[in-house]
């Protein structure tokens, strides 16, 4: 953690490597240059920041962290009510929700996140109603600290191994599918790494997971990137964005239906979440969302075999049982979804909005 000034006695601390030391984000003369920093990407435009390793800022302190972080949201915040700041804190869900009482608005949700985040244990270990209790247990912890916080869920990122390699068999397409899913579908602000939306691979060193974006099978064609120059040579487990997009059930277009719903319902990233324990198992889990006044239900298969999920018991706004119909359906394959009498009959790895 600590790098020795190039002739001299003298060390500076440098936690990640000795070209990047840290600065003294307690020193007020450090402070005023930052807010200048803040100011000319403010003036240029910019809505907002994402903030590196925030728990390193004091190696060890969540009290001075979270202070450091509240004069900086403060100054940001005091610019535009509007402006965004997301942090990475990278460790356990319990400690990044402190992070919350400094007014930021998001930190990256790394519970769910990674080979062995919520998501993936979820659909490795055929625990589908752990990923209804997570979804509330988040939603209990953060709202300790903040009643504006803004969740930044995300899958994988650029120090992580990308997702399509946590999975393999005959259902690894499928799973790499709802897993975008289960991501995208979470409330708050939903973060998507590039190439997550082709199923790329890339695992081992950084660079590796790092490749460049995958927009066609032939390196040399105008617009793709060389990489990182220690890269390893990787072979993709799915196609091109050029040969995904031709391709309606490919996990691009399976993305792309994914942020279409998303958009499509604000209950999705903005509603609060009630867990339907009585009607989940291990197999489906079923979530209701409420914004405003307005309410839906979020039903996932989270298995390989169809299942019918009976919703005669549930209220969903003003509407129960028969009244309830379909209002989106995300699937992994050609099996169609089905809704009648109060009994919603789901292909296995697919998600059905219910309204």
């Amino acid at each position: 953690g600590y790098a020795q000034v190039n002739g001299a006695d003298w060390y500076y601390e440098a936690r990640f490597w000795d070209g990047m030391p840290d600065l003294d984000l307690q020193n007020e003369e450090v402070r005023r240059e930052f807010e200048q920093v803040a100011d000319f990407w403010l003036d240029m435009g910019v809505d907002g920041f994402r903030l590196d390793a925030v728990k390193e800022y004091v190696t060890g302190s969540v009290e001075d962290n979270v202070e450091i972080l509240s004069w900086f949201a403060d100054y940001v915040h005091g610019k535009d009510p509007e402006n965004y700041l997301v942090c990475e804190c990278w460790t356990d869900q319990n400690t990044y929700a402190k992070y919350y009482e400094s007014g930021i608005d998001s930190c990256f949700d790394f519970s769910f996140a990674d080979s062995t985040g919520t998501i993936t244990s979820v659909l490795k270990n055929g625990s589908a109603s752990s990923y209804g209790k997570a979804l509330v247990n988040l939603q209990d912890n953060l709202s300790q600290y903040s009643d504006s916080y803004i969740d930044a869920p995300f899958y994988t990122n650029h120090d992580m191994a990308r997702g399509a390699g946590y999975y393999s068999g005959d259902d690894s397409e499928k799973q790499t599918k709802i897993a975008q899913a289960m991501n995208l579908l979470m409330s708050g602000s939903a973060f998507l790494y590039y190439g997550e939306e082709l199923g790329m691979k890339g695992s081992g060193k950084d660079e590796n997971k790092r490749a460049p974006m995958y927009w066609s099978e032939d390196s040399a064609v105008d617009g793709m990137c060389k990489g990182p120059a220690d890269m390893d040579a990787i072979k993709m487990k799915y196609g091109a964005l050029e040969t995904q997009e031709e391709d309606g059930n490919s996990i691009y277009q399976f993305v792309k239906q994914t942020i279409k719903l998303r958009n499509e319902y604000p209950e999705i990233a903005r509603g609060t979440v009630k867990f339907e324990e009585n009607i989940s198992d291990d197999k489906v889990c079923v979530i209701k969302k409420t914004y405003g006044d307005s309410e839906i239900l979020l039903v996932y298969n989270l298995a390989p075999e169809s299942a019918d999920v009976d919703l005669s018991g549930v209220t969903v706004g003003e509407k129960s049982g028969s009244e309830l119909e379909i209002g989106g359906v995300l699937l992994t394959d050609a099996k169609e979804a089905a809704f009648s009498d109060g009994i919603l009959t789901m292909p296995g790895y697919s998600v059905v909005i219910v309204k």
